[in-house]
């Protein structure tokens, strides 16, 4: 009798354990086309890096507190909802990214609600689209459109933890918010300077070369303007989109200038000349590793010269198209990265 009470306690306490919930999350997967050989899941106060096989496949375990998560492939990412005790399965093809990516297993239907969320928004909120809109008035509906759209989307399935709930919700509005601040400013940027007025003009700017140039020394031609920085990496990021244009277009009616901002801030030195100087070199030095053509001029007083401040620019890259005559095309001009570009060459028939 004591034996078989010693027997039943062990598998009372072999029970306990086995249905004892887990204290981490099992996240595993099959990546295609993979960026990287490593995954990186971040939040605010955590970061693990997993490494991805030759094969796109990877396993892990991770001890985390409830919540929302990114997954980081590369340069791209997505949002996971990790809770200790899912066991995730997650397939992505890196060429379609938000398109493609689907989890499951205990707790994918919150991650996959956060995926669906993502391609929501992305539909929704089509940048080119809301930047082709030419009056507040027709951008405050659009908006007010997609909030209320948003707002149904986010609270339509009521298994989704709230923590996801929540915070779609919070940042709902901030996100609205800088979509109307940026495509406001072009909006009122286009009305101060519409197609057809004289364009803001830049004087003897500095050539890599060391020569001056001149926006009239360009007129007869289309002159398409690419507002940088060595420092940004946005503009980096269209380099090679401008750089695959310019010799798309290289025997056309357009020259292709790249106007660097870089004006020493950021660099340590004894005075603003030195700083100056030093990005200055910079500049000319990452010229030469990126092996960058067109027309490559730097202000002179960086973000305080003329030309900068004429086309209020305050954010960068920003693209500028000017015609032949010296005239405004556009300018907030379609990005070298957008099919939007291409289109506007072809109407004009560079």
């Amino acid at each position: 009798m004591k034996k078989s009470l010693l027997a039943l306690s062990a598998f009372a306490i072999v029970a306990c354990q086995e249905d004892a919930p887990k204290d981490y999350v099992t996240l595993t997967g099959t990546i295609t086309n993979q960026n990287s050989d490593s995954l990186i899941v971040r939040s605010r106060n955590y970061s693990k890096t997993i490494a991805v096989n030759p094969n796109g496949t990877f396993s892990d375990t991770l001890k985390v507190e409830t919540g929302i998560y990114s997954i980081f492939d590369g340069a791209e990412s997505t949002n996971v909802f990790l809770k200790n005790g899912y066991e995730l399965d997650m397939s992505l093809d890196t060429k379609m990214f938000d398109e493609t990516v689907k989890y499951e297993g205990i707790g994918s239907e919150q991650s996959n609600f956060l995926a669906q969320k993502s391609l929501k928004e992305e539909q929704l909120l089509d940048f080119e689209a809301l930047s082709a809109i030419e009056d507040m008035e027709t951008l405050n509906k659009t908006l007010d459109g997609i909030k209320s759209e948003l707002s149904e989307f986010y609270t339509s399935n009521k298994e989704i933890d709230s923590t996801i709930t929540n915070s779609s919700i919070e940042t709902l509005e901030p996100m609205l918010s800088s979509y109307k601040r940026y495509i406001g400013q072009s909006i009122a940027l286009k009305q101060e300077l519409p197609k057809g007025s004289e364009s803001p003009a830049f004087t003897d700017y500095e050539n890599v070369d060391g020569s001056k140039t001149s926006l009239a020394d360009l007129k007869g031609k289309y002159v398409y303007v690419d507002v940088w920085a060595t420092w940004c990496g946005p503009c980096k990021a269209e380099i090679p989109h401008l750089k695959a244009i310019e010799k798309e277009y290289h025997d056309k009616n357009i020259e292709f200038v790249s106007l660097s901002v870089d004006d020493g801030r950021g660099y340590k030195a004894e005075s603003k000349e030195e700083a100056a100087s030093l990005a200055k070199e910079g500049w000319k030095k990452m010229i030469a590793e990126k092996e960058l053509g067109g027309i490559q001029i730097i202000a002179p007083e960086g973000w305080q010269s003329s030309f900068v401040q004429d086309y209020k620019i305050s954010g960068i890259p920003r693209f500028i198209l000017i015609d032949p005559d010296g005239n405004v095309v556009n300018p907030d001009a379609p990005r070298p990265s957008s099919d939007k570009l291409k289109e506007l060459f072809t109407e004009l028939n560079i």
